[in-house]
């Protein structure tokens, strides 16, 4: 009969840690506080507040449920292999192993929680791709990148919603704003920020050349409540008429609105709703967001200056290549992590770029976002 031992009081080890970072002691105090709360009659009174509270129950509920079952998990093997070693019945060896090798997958699937060390990482984000240098495929280049991030979130169950879109004179899109909404939607999307790089024989090209091209990613949390007075004369706003991506939902009236902060060159878009007043919210409070968390990172990027500390890679430097031809292959430039499966990537099968880039931030001891 096999010892299992070190494998087990391996996952214990790891319980322990995942009891910290789950924050399981804390959690399940607010969960009881929480249960009372979502349970009110007149809870939907205030749906803002409703929607809080049913997203942070939710969120507790499925940690401590995970934490729990892990636990039940790793205590019934114990359990298994005492009693098969008791016997010295090597029948169970099949089964002991496979419970050890699926809770370890679940401790896999759960560290990437203790990736996220930034204030705002478990927020919803804004998410803007603008073409860069490479005329119309880099506009073609930019909305093969919106479409890796829709079949992305499909794939993690998250919502994306086309904010705002501007199409190319020829092909693609010469930019597009959409906001993401999912459990740590913005400390994983705070990897792809950064200026994207496609190499290919051009579609556009009459003589078949091969052409270089960029669009850059830009992400922004979403916040929530923004305390922030910006003065009305560094705005400008600009009203358009609403169109999704290859013109389709066209709205006959100016609804859409694009608000421009001068000082900081922040541009924040809306054109979802059908009433311009209700789309002048909702870019207003994407304007400050977008500030605040300016504000942020101006003031963390002084502070590593004044600490002597290298400053992190910024949305306008290149961190990734996807090359079509001459031969297959997509490269993050940051941690060296590449595939040929090009096509597997604007899929969206970016997980493994994505937490790659995250480890790699907390092996250079530097934060996630």
């Amino acid at each position: 009969m096999r010892d299992f031992t070190q494998d087990i009081r391996e996952l214990q080890r790891r319980l322990s840690e995942a009891e910290v970072y789950l924050s399981v002691g804390d959690n399940r105090e607010r969960f009881a506080v929480l249960e009372h709360e979502v349970a009110e009659p007149g809870l939907w009174d205030d749906q803002d507040r409703a929607k809080k509270l049913n997203a942070e129950y939710a969120n507790i509920k499925e940690d401590i449920g995970v934490f729990d079952k892990m636990s039940d998990e790793i205590e019934n093997v114990e359990v298994l292999h005492e009693l098969a070693r008791d016997e010295d019945d090597a029948s169970q060896e099949p089964e002991i192993e496979a419970a050890i090798v699926s809770v370890g997958a679940t401790f896999d699937q759960l560290e990437l929680r203790s990736l996220f060390t930034g204030e705002h990482d478990d927020t919803d984000c804004i998410v803007q791709i603008n073409a860069k240098d490479g005329g119309v495929d880099a506009q073609d280049f930019s909305e093969m990148l919106l479409r890796m991030y829709e079949k992305w979130c499909e794939r993690r169950g998250f919502t994306i919603t086309l904010n705002s879109v501007s199409e190319g004179a020829e092909a693609g899109i010469m930019s597009a704003e959409v906001t993401i909404s999912g459990r740590y939607a913005y400390g994983l999307m705070s990897a792809e920020r950064g200026t994207h790089r496609l190499v290919r024989i051009s579609p556009f090209d009459n003589q078949g050349r091969r052409q270089t091209s960029f669009s850059a990613v830009q992400v922004w949390p979403m916040l929530e409540d923004v305390d922030l007075e910006i003065d009305e004369s560094d705005i400008e706003m600009q009203v358009f008429r609403a169109s999704g991506a290859g013109g389709q939902h066209i709205n006959k009236t100016s609804s859409a609105v694009r608000y421009i902060h001068h000082p900081t060159g922040l541009v924040a878009t809306s054109q979802e709703e059908r009433s311009q007043l209700q789309n002048r919210e909702r870019a207003m409070g994407r304007l400050k967001s977008m500030i605040a968390a300016k504000v942020e990172e101006d003031r963390q990027a002084e502070l590593d200056a004044i600490a002597g500390k290298q400053a992190q890679v910024g949305w306008g430097s290149q961190i990734r290549s996807y090359v079509m031809q001459p031969y297959q292959m997509v490269k993050d430039l940051r941690t060296e992590i590449e595939t040929a499966n090009v096509s597997g990537v604007l899929d969206g099968d970016i997980d493994f770029l994505i937490e790659g880039f995250l480890q790699h931030k907390r092996a250079q001891g530097e934060p996630e976002s």
